[in-house]
């Protein structure tokens, strides 16, 4: 039925819809997966690191500005004598600012010097110091530079005024390690916010840090609702469970119309055929006759594509096609000899007389069409109108070779059934004459098949 043809597309287009929703929402996780796990690289220096405002193209920025408050040492690095100040402390505020909607799970930065440098003090994080020293690197992690013990450590370090300094040379840098400590909180750092880590350190008077570089490394957690194709998905899905809530409740509907429909059909079929069995039942030759009629209607308007309730109108419109001989008197459809001219007008007048009996049942399309039609031929030399071709309605032209097969292939008053190649001969012959040819060539595949039954007792 089209019905259960609609609904197993139906389903598959749902099956497969919700298919492509998940996996629009697996991309999006992949994609949010990958974007986290993708470690991002940025470098600054010269204007673009020692300003007051941040480069906000960036999606992570640094800014490394000194504070106005310095002071200067002197610092007798190779015992010269030396008694004027030559170095000059800054403080600088790095400022590492995230200029998007995401979250920045991890960041570090690492400061590149281009010249002498003495680092005094850090906070927040810690520093991992990378210095040459004879053509060999040391490297270590100092957690908090405020309380720096070089007795701790392998670096290269000078005292001074009873401070020690940790010196870092041309090609040194340092790596620094936010904390995520209470007190601290650098990380995560959260959408457009910003940490701002500070070091003290001591360069020659009249240079600063200018020249130095920042190479600064970070990654993201961006939440799974950051993503545009989530969004697309949540809502492909919403938009799908609707549909199934919508499609579930007009699925119930729809079975209950069925249902109704079913039963409908049922009490309109057990009518239909109480009202031929008394019609039947008037010629017992005849017994059955409009049953077998419409079933092999039925398989013709198969064979030629017609289905659902329109194959139940055919049925119908066939199983009454005989209903007009309620009106035939008893003794003329029973008689056994030849029918005089006016008994055979009697007879034919049955197929105008169902028609008119027909006129009033509106509830099936087009009902009279088989009873008044059903003896018109092909050729036109049929009755009640002569009607030829393709003016005779189709359900007509259906019933006529149902009708006349029927009538070969059973006992009859005034003979007995004919044989199987009598029969094929006859529709043979009469393609174009009495039957519509397309209509004869179904019927005798439909027979040759073994679709039809020929071997009945009647």
């Amino acid at each position: 039925m089209p019905g259960k043809e609609q609904s197993k597309k139906t389903k598959l287009w749902f099956g497969i819809s919700f298919i492509i929703i998940i996996s629009i929402l697996v991309i999006s996780i992949i994609k949010v997966w990958i974007f986290n796990q993708t470690r991002h690289q940025e470098t600054f220096a010269g204007s673009g690191l020692f300003s007051m405002e941040g480069d906000a193209s960036k999606d992570v920025s640094v800014t490394a500005v000194p504070r106005d408050s310095t002071w200067t040492k002197t610092f007798d690095l190779y015992q010269e004598g030396l008694t004027d100040p030559n170095f000059q402390a800054y403080t600088y505020d790095f400022t590492v600012s995230n200029n998007t909607r995401d979250e920045v799970s991890e960041f570090t930065f690492q400061l590149n010097f281009a010249q002498d440098v003495f680092l005094s003090s850090a906070w927040n994080g810690a520093l991992e110091i990378h210095q040459n020293v004879n053509q060999k690197e040391i490297v270590a992690t100092v957690p908090d530079l405020r309380e720096f013990d070089q007795t701790l450590y392998p670096l290269e370090t000078v005292t001074f005024d009873g401070e020690t300094l940790i010196w870092m040379k041309p090609g040194d840098y340092l790596i620094y390690h936010p904390s995520s400590s209470i007190n601290a909180m650098e990380m995560p750092l959260g959408a457009m916010k910003g940490t701002v880590p500070g070091i003290i350190l001591y360069v020659e008077i009249g240079n600063d840090l200018s020249s130095s570089t920042l190479e600064l490394e970070y990654t993201f957690h961006r939440l799974l609702n950051r993503e545009p194709l989530f969004w697309i998905a949540l809502a492909a899905m919403i938009g799908w469970i609707l549909g199934v809530i919508v499609y579930i409740i007009l699925s119930i509907k729809l079975k209950k119309y069925n249902q109704r429909h079913e039963m409908d059909n049922e009490i309109i079929k057990e009518s239909i055929e109480t009202f031929i069995g008394f019609i039947d039942a008037k010629d017992p030759y005849t017994n059955g006759h409009s049953l077998r009629v419409a079933e092999y209607t039925k398989l013709i308007a198969k064979e030629m594509g017609v289905e659902g309730e329109e194959l139940d109108r055919t049925y119908y419109v066939a199983l009454l096609h005989d209903c007009g001989k309620i009106g035939v008197p008893d003794h003329i459809l029973g008689k056994p000899g030849k029918l005089t001219d006016e008994e055979f007008e009697i007879i034919k007048s049955h197929t105008i007389r169902g028609g008119e009996i027909l006129s009033s049942f509106h509830s099936l399309k087009n009902v009279g069409e088989g009873a008044h039609y059903h003896h018109e031929r092909y050729d036109g030399k049929g009755y009640p109108e002569g009607r030829a071709g393709e003016e005779i309605p189709l359900i007509a032209r259906m019933i006529c070779v149902a009708d006349s097969f029927d009538a070969m292939n059973t006992n009859r008053v005034y003979r007995k059934k004919l044989t199987k190649e009598y029969i094929l001969n006859e529709l043979e012959k009469n393609k174009g004459k009495q039957f519509d040819p397309g209509i004869a060539d179904i019927m005798l595949r439909l027979i040759k098949e073994g679709k039809i039954n020929m071997d009945l007792e009647v």
